[in-house]
């Protein structure tokens, strides 16, 4: 019951994290392009890389801070689903250039700030 109740809290606040974010972002950005998604998916795995890094490298993290930040927080802030819808919304609008750019970017700039987590973590 108690790693339920770390992975539930952690995932809670990550989400109303990202929807806070988001709606921030949305506020000041006003185009079609779904920034705030990709904020929230980037800045979700940097900060898993970080975990990840304290944890296993450093041995700085207990097994229920990991549990909390790397399954719940940054699994409650990142988001695969929307990610996939917003991508086929651009197809199906004809933006198909705009879909292709959104999936290069997210998965180059998601697997390296995953990296850069890691790599700053170890020093």
């Amino acid at each position: 019951m108690k790693i339920f109740l770390i992975v539930f809290t952690g995932g809670g606040l990550g989400s109303a994290l990202r929807y806070f974010s988001g709606c921030w972002i949305n506020n000041y950005y006003l185009q079609t392009f779904p920034l705030a998604t990709l904020f929230a998916n980037v800045s979700a795995c940097f900060v898993l890389g970080l975990v990840i890094g304290f944890a296993d490298h450093k041995q700085l993290l207990s097994a229920s801070s990991r549990l909390f930040w790397a399954v719940g927080f940054c699994g409650g802030f990142s988001t695969f689903s929307t990610f996939s819808q917003e991508t086929l919304t651009l197809f199906q609008a004809g933006q198909q250039g705009s879909s292709l750019l959104y999936v290069l970017v997210s998965v180059a700039l998601c697997l390296t700030a995953t990296i850069a987590g890691q790599y700053l973590a170890k020093i």
